[in-house]
């Protein structure tokens, strides 16, 4: 069957004040998080401008792709759904039904791939089809079907997106604070329990190693953030911060966070990296940059319409 539409699929964020804890409440469905914890999260969007930029650098993200699309000489029409706000996974669903398409190739904005990341999306995706389908579909007829593009993290295209960010961060510091910059690479952190079934850690060090060796950049590290869960839990260490004190003791006096697990400059950057990471660093009296996330850079667009035109081929 020839593909019909494209659908993107992101993790959602509250667009405004007021819907902030509507969203954490959505995000923390089904788990033991307690009130207290909610609000306490809810401050971290207060402290960084009140809402999550993450909807916004989505949609643009899908616009330009949409671009780069049509520039190729690929119409498809595009949609966009979210797994924990508007517009919601079934929202968007709903409205691809109703237009009569049947099959969609799907692009999950997570990079590195797991039971928490990748394989949640995919679930939420079959979850909001089940819905939106649940009317019935007459005899003979098939619902909607998606297949995914292929394993992105070590992408040519993806690599050159982040290693031109942390350039981007390098250029202004002098040549010998440049060389002696220590670059840490920070990923989501995950549950020991879904880390071990999953290469999530191994393709979490593939894209760091990559990135570094594009800018021949030989210190570098990784560490994990946004840790959440029982505190007796194990999760995937070390910490941002720990990570952060370790250098101090070793001897640095520059480090240049790289936020390679995450995609756009939404709340859990802004506040786990530019507030909390940035003050450990200087409580530690270490120089402290972060480098920007791939977000809509040109070559990160690229490379979903590449892959994109591969999944249409059936490579």
């Amino acid at each position: 069957m020839v593909f019909d539409h494209l659908l993107v699929i992101g993790f959602g964020g509250p667009t405004a004040p007021e819907e902030v804890v509507p969203f954490l409440k959505v995000v923390t469905q089904g788990t033991d998080v307690p009130e207290a914890r909610l609000q306490q999260v809810a401050q971290h969007y207060a402290q960084t401008g009140g809402f999550s930029p993450y909807n916004a650098h989505t949609f643009r993200l899908v616009e330009k792709l949409k671009k780069s699309l049509r520039q190729a000489g690929i119409h498809l029409p595009i949609f966009t759904g979210m797994r924990n706000w508007h517009p919601f996974l079934a929202e968007t669903l709903a409205e691809i039904k109703a237009k009569n398409l049947k099959k969609g190739i799907g692009i999950i904005l997570a990079p590195h791939r797991s039971e928490a990341s990748f394989g949640r999306y995919v679930r939420s995706v079959e979850q909001a089809l089940a819905e939106v389908q649940a009317d019935g579909l007459p005899t003979g007829q098939a619902g909607i079907r998606y297949e995914y593009v292929k394993p992105w993290h070590g992408h040519p295209l993806f690599i050159e997106a982040q290693a031109d960010r942390v350039r981007a961060s390098l250029e202004p510091l002098e040549p010998a604070e440049r060389k002696g910059s220590h670059l840490i690479f920070c990923a989501h952190s995950i549950p020991m329990e879904i880390a071990r079934s999953s290469r999530y850690a191994e393709e979490f060090r593939e894209s760091s190693e990559r990135v570094a060796q594009a800018l021949q950049h030989p210190a570098w590290s990784i560490a994990y953030q946004s840790r959440s869960g029982p505190p007796k839990q194990p999760w995937l260490e070390p910490d941002i911060l720990s990570v952060i004190r370790s250098l101090k003791q070793k001897g640095s006096h520059s480090v240049v966070v790289v936020p390679i697990g995450f995609l756009s400059d939404h709340t859990e950057v802004l506040y786990d990296l530019d507030l909390e990471a940035r003050q450990e660093a200087q409580k530690a009296k270490i120089a402290f940059r972060r480098a920007s996330t791939v977000m809509d850079h040109p070559k990160f667009v690229a490379m979903f319409a590449e892959l994109t035109r591969e999944r249409m081929l059936g490579s």
